[in-house]
């Protein structure tokens, strides 16, 4: 019987142990105190460090929720909740595993409903609730973010909680398509950290672990917000909504307060919609005359493309489309632009403060990207129009990796020169072009881009005389993430641009006059962002030139024209460069960048040598000098200087200071001020110096009615040096030695430009003026 008794005694006492156990284990989750006067931040603050429970919730909901009083004593969490949501439109909702969501007007379900997999559920039934999603950053593993209501988790919950920042990355797209979204500003809520997504919608930034909301706005897209908690490095994809406008509204910046808060001068940034919206002839919306309407840029004079920028000329402007360089980029005597609209996606103008990846032009770049591709669906337009038509399809190659857009325009133009007067109702004029993109996701870290593009122009005025012109370009794009402050791009290509002018009415004087210019080339670009205040730059770029200046050969066996051929120019074109995005403060931040270009002029080559000081004339030639193929005849280098800086004067307001110096060691050489199809074009050597110019701009930006019209006054000095100015009489085609011919000049620019653009409304638009 003792041992009965032994045995209940035990009993006992392991049960008292274990409610003494269970009430300590309950006690820590029990709350006693007085909350009075407090806000939702200042009680979760206190709940959290009191209890081991975390919580989820949207500041911008609770802004209003002020708790007067609350008194518990060894109360649980949810009766405090309780207590604080009485009579108010807030729920709360506790899971398991401890984390607590706060929410406005919904609850959020914790759990699956009751025979939820015994029930039928049929395909138009969907499970509707909220949800938390956790994210660790594990190999191939990606969060994509598509909802503002959800608090994405990123890194390790489980790393050491260190103070201290984190990196988070990932890319921009179109939800409905996939195609990245380029330009698209991602800042955090009350506070001025933020970034822009580059040309593959990819953006890297580092931010302060803990909570944190991103704001994105885009052009064309809903401003939308992401919630995340950060813990560690990490990466996030987010996909972004198309707005759909009740009014037609002409954006032309992707942040509202991009021209006050950002650190480039001379910027303007136009997308394709916009574009499409800007009235021109014939109804074809055409890039480059849209871009004449934007302060400091004129054109060269009717029916043409060509831009003047800031005083200099046509040759000045470095145009690239997609990286490659576009030599001639008008249709049709100049009437329409060589861009499709259909395949563009936006441009990008720099007049001033050229960042340091580019180089080669003194005035102007004129960047333009295309789009990638439907990666959901193939889809497709056609259009037909008074002188053009124009067809594209699109669509994924491989669903969500993988893309292609094929688009292409021709002409039937015939018609209108036939309304023309007598002396031109024989003339005839047709071109095409052709565009092709493929993108392909490899894997997380690389991307890789195929580009190709073929323009081709054909006409004869009332004789048979016919004219030729064309652009050939190709490039392979490599995209490569080293983490989530480093990715490089490499970018390799080939581009071509040609004309030939023929004639064969008399077969005894029938001929055929060719030029044509090609390169290669190669660039390598990095991009690290060294932290918050730092966002660094910096790669090499390599362009080899080979030039036929020229030939006249006989066109048929009759022909007796004698041939002239000039001899061919090779030379190469290099550049390392480095720049830092630098935030002293929150008002003040600078840009500084150099770039050292090296040009070397390459043999074979029969150079002329002249009487030294005297005029470069064909008298005053004594001899000529021979040099091999891969000799370096001449070496012309140099460092060009870029810096820019911002200081906010407020909220809506700037001030702006830009400095940059170019190099240029290309030349047009053209008897009339426009571009034409005869231009030919003419490398640096001995005899003729590459061009110099250095420009300083001060710009004053304000903004009114919530960022809804935008003002601007920026004044700018240039200075050029050895820019080619031509003697009378000169001779520019065919000329064995065509530096007798021209002259080095020196030339300044300067003016001031007023632009006004309202975003908003049923009457939108911008005004410019240049002086």
């Amino acid at each position: 019987m003792k041992y009965l008794y032994a045995f209940f005694f035990l009993f006992y006492c392991l049960c008292i142990l274990v409610s003494e156990s269970h009430a300590q284990n309950n006690k820590g989750s029990l709350i006693t105190g007085d909350f009075q006067a407090i806000t939702i931040e200042q009680l979760v603050e206190q709940l959290e460090k009191r209890t081991a429970y975390h919580f989820y919730y949207d500041t911008a909901q609770f802004d209003s929720l002020h708790i007067e009083m609350i008194s518990v004593t060894d109360q649980p969490l949810s009766t405090v909740l309780q207590k604080a949501f009485e009579n108010t439109v807030y729920n709360f909702s506790i899971y398991k595993n401890k984390q607590v969501f706060l929410t406005k007007g919904l609850m959020v379900k914790t759990e699956l409903p009751e025979n939820f997999y015994n029930k039928p559920v049929s395909g138009s039934q969907k499970l509707k609730t909220d949800t938390v999603t956790n994210f660790l950053e594990q190999g191939r593993n990606v969060l994509k973010a598509t909802l503002e209501n959800k608090i994405y988790e990123i890194g390790d919950k489980a790393a050491p909680k260190t103070m201290g920042n984190a990196s988070v990355a990932g890319y921009v797209r179109d939800v409905k398509t996939g195609e990245p979204v380029i330009g698209a500003s991602i800042f955090l809520e009350n506070s001025r950290i933020g970034v822009a997504t580059d040309q593959f919608g990819y953006y890297s930034f580092s931010l302060p672990k803990g909570r944190h909301v991103m704001n994105l706005q885009s052009i064309g897209m809903k401003d939308t917000k992401r919630q995340l908690m950060l813990y560690s490095d990490g990466k996030l994809d987010i996909e972004l909504q198309t707005q759909v406008m009740t009014l037609k509204n002409v954006i032309v910046s992707a942040e509202k307060a991009s021209n006050v808060k950002g650190l480039q001068m001379g910027l303007q940034k136009i997308d394709i919609k916009t574009i499409k919206q800007v009235p021109v002839v014939f109804g074809e919306a055409d890039l480059l005359k849209v871009l004449l309407t934007l302060p400091g840029v004129k054109s060269v004079g009717e029916a043409s493309t060509g831009l003047n920028v800031r005083g200099g000329s046509t040759d000045q402007n470095l145009i690239l489309f997609n990286n490659a360089t576009i030599y001639n980029p008008s249709h049709f005597f100049g009437m329409f632009s060589a861009f499709n609209p259909e395949v563009v996606k936006d441009v990008e103008l720099y007049k001033s403060s050229i960042p340091a990846r580019f180089g080669g032009r003194l005035s102007s770049v004129v960047d333009i990207n295309s789009r990638e591709g439907n990666k959901k669906d193939i889809s497709g337009s056609a259009g037909i129009g008074v002188l053009t038509s124009r067809v594209n399809i699109e669509g994924p190659l491989v669903k969500d990796k993988s893309s292609f857009i094929l688009g292409g325009r021709a002409t039937y133009a015939n018609w209108l020169l036939n309304l023309l007067p007598d002396q031109y109702k024989n003339s005839r004029a047709g071109f095409y072009d052709v565009n092709l993109n493929i993108n392909h996701q490899v894997n997380e870290k690389n991307t890789i881009y195929f580009t190709g593009y073929l323009s081709k122009d054909r006409f004869n005025l009332n004789t048979d005389t016919v004219y030729n012109y064309g652009n050939r370009n190709v490039s392979f794009k490599w995209k490569h993430i080293f983490s989530n402050k480093m990715n490089s791009i490499v970018t390799t290509g080939y581009d071509q641009y040609t004309y030939n002018i023929s004639s064969e009415k008399n077969p005894v004087n029938a001929y055929k006059m060719s030029f044509d210019i090609n390169q290669a080339y190669l660039k390598v670009h990095f991009n690290y962002y060294l932290n918050t205040k730092n966002n660094v730059d910096f790669g090499l770029n390599s362009i080899y030139y080979k030039m036929h200046p020229g030939s006249y050969l006989p066109l048929g066996t009759k022909s007796l024209v004698a041939p002239d051929i000039m001899p061919a120019e090779q030379a190469l074109e290099s550049a390392l460069y480095a720049s830092d995005r630098y935030t002293i403060t929150d008002d003040f931040s600078i840009e500084a960048g150099v770039r050292y270009s090296l040009y070397n002029y390459l043999g074979p080559k029969q150079v002329n040598n002249y009487a030294p000081g005297f005029p470069k004339t064909e008298a005053n030639i004594i001899d000529k000098t021979s040099y091999h193929k891969g000799d370096f005849i001449k070496t012309y280098k140099g460092p060009e200087f870029r810096l820019s800086a911002r200081y906010a004067l407020s909220p809506n307001s700037s001030i702006k200071a830009g400095y940059n110096t170019q190099r240029q060691y290309i030349h047009m050489l053209s008897n009339t001020a426009a571009m034409a199809p005869t231009d030919v074009w003419k490398l640096s050597d001995p005899n003729v110096k590459p061009q110099y110019g250095d420009q300083v701009s001060v710009g004053f930006y304000q903004n009114f009615k919530s960022n809804t019209i935008e003002t601007s006054v920026e004044v700018y000095y240039k200075n050029i040096k050895d820019y080619l100015d031509y003697k009378s009489g000169a001779v520019l085609v065919l000329n064995q030695h065509v530096e007798t011919d021209v002259i080095s000049t020196r030339g300044k620019a300067y003016g001031v430009e007023l632009l006004v653009k309202k975003l908003t409304g049923k009457l939108n638009g911008w005004i410019s003026r240049s002086e």
